[in-house]
């Protein structure tokens, strides 16, 4: 067996656990705090794989190996690649609290309703979406995707958030502080931090949960226009937004661009999806318009004013894109999309004339693109209790897929 003890927030393993231990395997701290067996050998742990070999060796010899663990080795820890590598029931895990819920306690909150994220040797991207997207995140910090980092990529998509960076959990030198984004950013926070929490206070969290972690999502999506104030009917209409949010794919940890954005009606379906959004408006009204629409759904949409492409410039880089606008500049909005997004770009269009120009502008980017023209015709009532079909305006939907072997496009 390979015992397997995770440290929590710094308390040191019983000695018990290390008796007769004949390697002890584990980061230079937590081996310099214990007393090891008279004659075990130690590994410090750097790159895994010559620590795993070594492991492997003894276990091929039935001799008692021991790995010590920061916070719980079973959360986002080294239980995974040693169950991986050995098998789960060669494993003896004594899990620990880990940081996460240290820290959540630490600032009096529950945390069954948060979302954890890990950015320790990771794209510290998703863990910037979901912060926007969720109203309780914590994030497992690391090397390029600390406070500062966090802290500035929140800013620059005005996201009201608190950050309460937790560092040097369990240890004498303990601190829990309660920062803004831009107070973030503006610090050199060492490398003492164990997590970052990021909290949207104004979003009242719900009641008790049934099931931890990222909420269900939503019951329904592509929802009628009643659901959404607009202007003279200038609102993607359910049937195209279901299509157009099928080709997007939000999800939690993608970040999605809706471009000439109207009354914001698919930016809000992609947030309540789990996505983080941006919505480029031109107009003022239609700006206050978004916002409000995304206040009644409960989603955090970021509103740009300004006019596409220019006001794309100082964007994140999305997943997906949809262009709900255009006249004359279409094909540079399209393109500017293109050149920037991830995996999608899903493009709507009233007039028959704009089509070919939108379409080369995503195969000209190397997008694969397909499309289709929607035609429906909803029931309407007549009088005498009878029922008519009334026909909508046909819309234009096309898209472009990025191929994946363009290395632009990453999992996440």
């Amino acid at each position: 067996m390979i015992t397997v003890v995770g440290t929590g927030t710094g308390a040191p393993p019983p000695e018990d656990v290390l008796a007769g231990a004949e390697l002890v395997v584990g980061g230079r701290r937590h081996l310099d705090a214990v007393r090891l067996p008279g004659g075990a050998e130690r590994v410090v742990l750097g790159p895994l794989a010559p620590a795993l070999d070594t492991m492997a060796a003894y276990v091929e010899e039935e001799r008692r190996v021991v790995v010590l663990a920061s916070g719980d080795p079973g959360f986002f820890g080294i239980a995974r690649v040693l169950a991986e590598r050995f098998g789960p029931e060669r494993l003896d895990v004594r899990p620990a609290v880990s940081s996460v819920a240290s820290a959540f306690a630490r600032a009096g909150l529950t945390w069954d309703d948060a979302v954890v994220v890990s950015a320790h040797g990771r794209d510290a991207r998703t863990a910037v979406h979901i912060c926007r997207a969720r109203p309780k995140v914590a994030v497992l910090t690391g090397p390029g995707a600390g406070p500062a980092e966090l802290g500035a990529a929140l800013a620059r998509a005005d996201a009201d958030r608190t950050l309460v960076v937790a560092s040097a959990l369990g240890s004498g030198e303990e601190r829990v502080e309660r920062v803004t984004p831009a107070e973030a950013a503006a610090r050199d926070w060492g490398a003492a931090v164990n997590v970052v929490l990021c909290l949207d206070g104004s979003r009242v969290p719900g009641a008790a949960r049934t099931v931890a972690g990222a909420d269900r999502g939503p019951a329904s999506w592509a929802l009628s226009e009643d659901a959404f104030a607009h202007r003279d009917s200038m609102i993607t209409k359910f049937e195209v937004r279901a299509l157009a949010l099928a080709r997007l794919g939000p999800r939690l940890g993608d970040l999605v661009w809706d471009v000439g954005a109207g009354s914001g009606s698919v930016a809000v379906e992609c947030a309540r999806l789990g996505a983080a959004v941006t919505a480029v408006e031109q107009t003022p009204d239609g700006v206050a318009r978004i916002r409000d629409n995304a206040a009644a759904h409960g989603v955090d949409v970021q509103v740009v004013h300004g006019t596409a492409p220019a006001a794309l410039s100082d964007l994140d880089d999305p997943d997906a894109v949809f262009v709900g606008g255009g006249g004359r500049e279409l094909p540079a909005v399209v393109t500017a999309c293109a050149r920037r997004a991830r995996r999608t770009v899903v493009v709507a269009m009233a007039a028959l004339d704009r089509v070919p120009a939108a379409r080369a502008a995503l195969t000209g980017a190397g997008f694969a693109c397909d499309g289709v023209l929607l035609q429906s015709s909803r029931l309407a009532p007549l009088p005498g209790d009878v029922t008519r079909l009334a026909a909508a305006n046909p819309v234009f939907l096309l898209w472009g897929v990025r191929s994946p072997s363009d290395g632009k496009g990453v999992a996440q």
